[in-house]
């Protein structure tokens, strides 16, 4: 398939990106998951597997102490919400000399900006939903393993497990991955831009702009290394107060206010409406197709007349 090119594995189609993580975890039947910050829906699937199956969780950090032979270590990079990457080469020798598989959720920086194969990771997985979709219309996931019995596993337990994807959202992405490249190296290189102009002016929104994540900004080695391609189109900004998080999504023309990413349009999410553990002034920022200086004007704006607020 298509997506078995683009990915360059067997690619298994599911009809959302927690049905592939979920049909992940079912296929390897691990004792131990040990997962770090990542996507809410995969945590509330392997909840259901713990509680069902008794499978314990740990953090990432647990690796060296926990795993054993045919665990799973679930490793998203770049995370969500923040945009920043994860040492894959790093975790995935942790990973093997405990005997235990990596999947690696690549959904915020598919190829060609991470080829993630080459940094010794065992299953790839992507929400097809976002940037192979980009058009905020489908949902869609995708699995993708080296062996190709695997795979046909994969593709027969989905039949019985109910997450076939349907024919309409087939099309849709077919429709969609006419155009991934150009749109995929597009917001990459918009959001590297919006990312340098808000860091190069942290100054001038002193009372407004507290902290600001994102790849581009990491200065380890290994961050450009797994981001050949470019940076990924998501990144977070934290505000000084809830008040200013409160005030800042309207203030904006471009962006619309929503907690989905990876279409064409901008949008941006004030993050504690959805997510009550995360830090409850943080903005996540999910960069679309549109002109990058209209994007930053946009920014620049709304950031300023807070700014102004608080002189």
């Amino acid at each position: 398939s298509i997506f078995s090119f683009i990915l360059e594995g067997h690619a298994v189609i599911y009809n959302s990106g927690v049905s592939a993580f979920y049909a992940a975890i079912i296929h390897f039947k691990p004792k131990r998951l040990f997962i770090g910050q990542s996507y809410h829906g995969c945590r509330a699937a392997a909840n259901i597997i713990t509680r069902t199956n008794g499978m314990k969780q740990h953090p990432l950090e647990d690796i060296e102490k926990h795993a054993q032979k045919g665990d799973i270590v679930h490793l998203e990079t770049p995370v969500n919400p923040y945009g920043t990457s994860y040492n894959i080469r790093e975790i995935a020798n942790k990973t093997h000399a405990k005997g235990a598989l990596l999947i690696i959720d690549s959904t915020f920086a598919p190829p060609p900006l991470q080829n993630v194969w080459g940094f010794g990771c065992d299953i790839i997985m992507h929400s097809a939903t976002k940037y192979f979709g980009g058009h905020s219309d489908l949902l869609s996931g995708v699995i993708v393993v080296k062996d190709d019995e695997v795979a046909k596993q994969l593709k027969d337990d989905r039949i019985y497990l109910g997450t076939n994807v349907a024919n309409l959202e087939s099309f849709m992405l077919l429709r969609s991955l006419r155009t991934f490249e150009m749109r995929i190296l597009k917001q990459s290189e918009n959001a590297t831009k919006v990312v340098k102009f808000l860091n190069d002016n942290r100054g001038k929104f002193d009372k407004v702009l507290d902290k600001l994540y994102h790849s581009s900004l990491q200065t380890e080695p290994f961050v450009k290394e797994q981001l050949k391609g470019g940076y990924g189109p998501v990144f977070s900004l934290s505000l000084k107060t809830k008040d200013q998080c409160k005030k800042f999504p309207p203030k904006l023309k471009y962006f619309h206010h929503a907690t989905s990413l990876g279409g064409i349009e901008s949008l941006v999410e004030w993050r504690a409406m959805t997510d009550p553990y995360i830090d409850q002034t943080l903005i996540r920022v999910s960069i679309g197709v549109e002109n990058a200086n209209d994007l930053i004007e946009d920014l620049n704006n709304a950031l300023q007349e807070l700014q102004n607020e608080e002189n």
